[in-house]
């Protein structure tokens, strides 16, 4: 990492990070103007910045996220989105963290089937009407709906992009990852509504008027497009299974929700250009923004250099380096997007599992698979799902800051790490 190109990149990463948090410009533009600036300094260039799988847009996230918006657009005009804020209420009681449980158990579990990025896009307009009807605060919420969804993912191959660059590498299966991790997901998604409770402990408030309102209302009259309603849920019953089949089919979930999106598109009475508009363009551009940039740090050797010095510093000590694998992990993560990391992290790993005799199933991918998810939960940048709430929660004019998000995600990231840390040593270790 002698060549500066590298000290480049890395000065550009750092200065836009910088700039991300510091919320003086708008992250979109930071992102956008820090591509370009890795591209100046030919830290990557064109082809591998829109043509390389490994340091590249990552298309599939770009595409998953739009075929998903658009099909989302369209759910949101049969009023079933009302229907559901309704329901979920009436089922709470109308009491604000009865609610906030429903929806956190509900989006850990849709994220397990799902990937979290579009179980977020489903539950985050319920969330949205849910608040304006009970006149709460939607950040917390939503903040807890992110959180849920990076830990709820954690449990199966299809739940987080990273798990699915695993599986690949080490040849798991989806039952491997139900086995191996699910267990400890379930605690996890306890421990999440017990600090919940602790964090959002103000927010809870019960506006005894607001709630009867709510609860006088009949949730069925909130549908007013039933024949769209029917067209939308069939074809998201096609896109979710399209997800859950991944393994036999072999269709990428990208591909998958580009079909759905198509295809409702052709077969409803809706306009192209009216459900375009609910696509949410600032958040993909933030995304290609951003992943050229972490391409530049692959490109110049930076994140091979510390993947490398990770691995050194583990050896051929299980116990050691499963704790160092998993805690690091956690760290880069939180910091970097997850699915370069993990891309990048993969192969070492099975280097290192190679080099102890371990199979495929070894401790060292899970300590990966849970370091990589759930320190994504650290920051608002550390996870797929946290920016893609975060924009819509701009633009529901309710933005959540960079420091409102992260404040809450270090705390949950420190408490489930350490679960995780605690998880690994008694499975794989104390008790095997």
């Amino acid at each position: 990492m002698n060549d500066w190109h590298s000290w480049a990149a890395i000065v550009v990463f750092v200065g836009a990070y910088a700039l991300i948090i510091s919320e003086k410009i708008h992250r979109v533009a930071v992102a956008l103007g820090g591509a370009g600036l890795m591209l100046a300094i030919r830290a990557t260039d064109d082809q591998s910045a829109f043509y390389s799988e490994h340091s590249g847009v990552d298309w599939n996230v770009i595409f998953l996220l739009l075929g998903m918006m658009m099909i989302v657009g369209v759910l949101k005009k049969t009023g079933m989105f009302e229907y559901l804020a309704i329901w979920s209420v009436k089922r709470a009681k109308a009491k604000p963290f009865r609610v906030m449980v429903m929806l956190v158990v509900i989006t850990a579990m849709a994220s397990a089937l799902l990937d979290n990025v579009t179980t977020v896009l489903l539950i985050a307009p319920v969330t949205l009407l849910v608040c304006e009807r009970l006149a709460l605060p939607a950040a917390p919420f939503l903040i807890a709906e992110v959180l849920a969804s990076n830990i709820g993912g954690t449990a199966t191959l299809v739940g987080d992009p990273p798990n699915i660059i695993i599986a690949s590498r080490a040849g798991l299966t989806f039952n491997d990852f139900l086995v191996h991790l699910a267990p400890l997901v379930a605690v996890l998604v306890v421990v999440l509504l017990v600090l919940c409770r602790v964090m959002f402990r103000k927010s809870f408030r019960f506006d005894e008027e607001r709630a009867a309102e709510v609860m006088a209302l009949e949730e069925r009259e909130a549908i007013h497009d039933p024949r769209l309603l029917v067209q939308g849920l069939t074809v998201l019953a096609l896109v979710v299974a399209g997800f859950v089949l991944h393994p036999v089919l072999h269709y990428e979930p990208s591909v998958v929700a580009l079909l759905g999106a198509g295809l409702l598109v052709a077969v409803s009475s809706v306009q192209t250009g009216d459900v375009l508009r609910e696509v949410e363009w600032p958040t993909l551009a933030f995304f290609a923004g951003l992943f050229i940039m972490i391409g530049g740090l692959i490109e110049t050797g930076v994140i091979s250099e510390i993947s490398k010095t990770l691995a050194d510093a583990i050896g051929d000590n299980e116990l050691g380096g499963s704790m160092i694998l998993l805690s690091a992990s956690a760290v880069l993560s939180g910091i970097v997007d997850n699915i370069p990391y993990v891309a990048t992290m993969a192969p070492i790993t099975s280097d290192l599992v190679t080099s102890m005799g371990g199979d495929g199933d070894h401790v060292m991918w899970w300590a990966l698979a849970l370091g990589a998810d759930l320190g994504g939960n650290a920051t608002a940048i550390g996870a797929s799902a946290n920016v893609v709430v975060l924009g819509i929660a701009e633009r529901s004019r309710q933005p959540i800051s960079f420091w409102q998000f992260t404040k809450y995600g270090l705390v949950v990231t420190a408490v489930t790490v350490l679960l995780a840390l605690a998880y690994v040593w008694l499975r794989y270790f104390a008790l095997a």
